[in-house]
């Protein structure tokens, strides 16, 4: 299940996270302008963070079979109409719309809750680092791809061999169809404040309600909403600031692909390292290191090489936040409704992420570059940091350490 969880959100996500490599030329086909597209892209990874908690929540009731196919069918025919769109309500209806819904009905929350519900608790953490990695080599594997299908074929006919592609995913989701923790061994029918996973007879509202006045989870919210504002802005604007730059779109493509190879050793370490340490110290050093290399990036030369040791350090921390946030939405809450609780974060997190795509798009179109933004966002990952120091997390258990 870990194995095929991952398979599915490396293309799911390889596609998502290439996006930025077709603002170029879809500005000189259509003539829609920058800002116009990176609202439709902030629209879409909005509604992608905005459907996680409602797949999680149809998921954790109905099971992950159907919301994933259902996903997958829609990701595709999305995708698969965004060359017919040549208007700004077109491209938002198809890329920032049915894309968007379909990557989230097939991505995170419901996945990892699968998963999660399937796994010894104290083996939830390197699960999640390995699902994490897939999603992570699939923007190792498909940001090349895409460039060289843009380069060779055109922009559309790119976007329709990815659809195909996705669309190999359906006979996955067949895999992924345990309804609940009660069919596994290592399940259990509800979690419960302390992070157990024992009986209760807590129900959906009420598993909301609590986390929802937990501070620790609120907290996990805001450095999460940070976490995607600097994601989403990176992956869809740093192909316009390296062209700015005047390197090409070659360097671009293997910038992101060098972040995604980065990010599989950086999700594998990050998932062992939640079975040894404390998951809110593991974020507080990813987000501050993020800082640092910002601040380090805006004194460097503008070469293809800094833009290469660039991604590679950006890459390590780059979704490597996932595993450790949903350890420590384990701990706090279990597993019953970890796809519900871990989908409310990352709608959180896509909250940030709108906001890093669509102001990225009026930064460049009125003041002529990403500089603000790029203070903007070395500030916001500071932040990110501290908030997850306050973070009330049990210490680790020695004997549930990974051998």
């Amino acid at each position: 299940m870990v194995l095929i969880a991952s398979a599915m959100l490396m293309v799911v996500m390889g596609v998502r996270q290439s996006q930025g490599l077709f603002v170029s030329p879809l500005n000189t086909s259509t003539g829609l302008g920058i800002v116009s597209i990176s609202l439709a892209i902030a629209i879409g990874h909005f509604i992608w963070g905005a459907v996680q908690p409602i797949a999680g929540a149809i998921a954790d009731r109905y099971g992950s079979g159907r919301v994933l196919a259902a996903g997958v069918l829609a990701f595709a025919l999305g995708t698969a109409l965004t060359p017919f769109a040549r208007t700004s309500t077109g491209l938002i209806l198809s890329l920032g719309v049915l894309t968007a819904l379909g990557a989230g009905a097939a991505s995170f929350s419901v996945l990892i809750g699968a998963v999660g519900r399937s796994v010894p608790p104290d083996k939830r953490g390197f699960a999640s680092g390995v699902i994490n990695a897939g999603s992570s080599f699939g923007q190792f594997l498909f940001a090349p791809i895409s460039q060289f299908l843009i380069s060779t074929t055109g922009w559309m006919a790119a976007m329709w061999s990815l659809s195909v592609v996705a669309l190999a995913l359906l006979p996955l989701t067949r895999f992924l169809r345990a309804r609940n923790a009660s069919d596994h061994p290592h399940g259990v029918a509800d979690g419960n404040a302390s992070g157990t996973d024992g009986p209760s007879a807590q129900n959906l509202r009420s598993a909301l309600r609590e986390a929802l006045s937990n501070p620790s989870y609120l907290l996990l919210h805001a450095s999460f909403f940070t976490c995607g504002f600097h994601i989403t802005f990176l992956v869809t604007h740093l192909p316009g600031e390296i062209q700015l730059c005047g390197q090409s779109p070659q360097v671009a493509a293997w910038s992101l692909s060098i972040i995604g190879a980065s990010n599989v050793v950086g999700s594998l370490i990050a998932g062992w390292g939640t079975q040894k340490y404390r998951s809110k110290y593991l974020l507080f050093w990813m987000y501050a290191s993020r800082t640092a290399l910002i601040l380090a990036y805006l004194a460097a030369p503008k070469t293809a090489l800094t833009f290469f040791v660039f991604a590679a350090g950006l890459g390590s921390t780059w979704l490597a936040t996932v595993p450790p946030t949903a350890a420590i939405i384990g701990k706090l809450f279990g597993s019953r409704y970890l796809g519900t609780l871990f989908g409310l974060t990352l709608l959180s997190h896509q909250t940030g992420g709108f906001l890093g795509a669509w102001l990225g798009g009026i930064a460049i179109a009125k003041l002529g570059d990403y500089t603000l933004m790029w203070y903007f966002d070395a500030a916001l990952a500071a932040l990110a940091a501290v908030f997850n120091l306050p973070i009330h997390e049990a210490r680790i258990n020695p004997r549930m350490k990974l051998v």
